[in-house]
């Protein structure tokens, strides 16, 4: 973890010298899954999540954003409103690694050399990696299984506003759709026998919390050559 933010650190200081106004800044907020265990709540942040962002902004209206998130994963089918879900009482927890990178696209004009108020609606999407353990069940017993690792596809939306000169603070919720179904252990391909659940339906989770970035770089000119 050390070494990743001295490189992310690194990256952001050297792209000073591009005509270009950059973010760096952090994510604070909380996780949730959506899956065959526990409940199906889209927006349910149970867990503490942190994580790190970069953002390149082309102009006014989009950024390519790079970003690094970490978080425990859990959901417990106690909190179920399925029977049948209560009646078997599992409980999932994992960890969970994120690296991301897309475009984040800005609803109103966000031109930050501009010493007006800015505020906008942005939504944002790109590819992700995830890397978490590989689990299973065996009976009401959770195992682990080494790591395993797979892409999922970013879903965000949210809100953001500069607070000062070079302050900008947001507040984004954002789905994970994986591109497996084993981030709860109920299809992991070690284990045939003891896989459970819909297993041609891929597990989700959802990031939501605050943002606050600090900008920095030269003015960009905003136009085409």
């Amino acid at each position: 973890m050390n070494r990743l933010l001295f490189l992310f650190f690194l990256f952001a200081g050297l792209t000073t010298t591009n005509a270009q106004i950059h973010e760096i800044g952090v994510f604070i907020g909380g996780s949730n899954y959506i899956g065959d265990i526990g409940p199906t709540d889209f927006v349910a942040p149970n867990k503490l999540a942190l994580g790190l962002l970069y953002k390149w902004n082309k102009s006014p209206r989009h950024s390519w954003r790079f970003s690094y998130m970490q978080s425990k994963i859990t959901s417990s089918d106690s909190n179920s409103e399925m029977p049948s879900r209560k009646n078997r009482g599992f409980i999932i927890k994992n960890n969970l690694s994120e690296a991301s990178a897309g475009l984040e696209f800005n609803f109103f004009d966000f031109n930050l050399h501009d010493l007006k108020p800015k505020f906008t609606p942005y939504i944002y999407s790109g590819l992700s990696y995830v890397y978490y353990d590989g689990l299973y069940f065996e009976g009401n017993a959770l195992k682990e299984h080494g790591k395993n690792r797979t892409f999922a596809i970013p879903m965000t939306i949210g809100i953001k506003a500069r607070i000062m000169q070079h302050l900008i603070i947001g507040f984004e919720s954002g789905a994970r759709y994986t591109f497996k179904d084993d981030l709860d252990g109920s299809n992991n391909l070690d284990h045939e026998d003891l896989k459970f659940g819909n297993i041609n339906s891929n597990d989700w989770y959802v990031f939501t919390g605050f943002t606050l970035t600090y900008t920095f770089g030269i003015k960009p000119c905003y136009c085409t050559e």
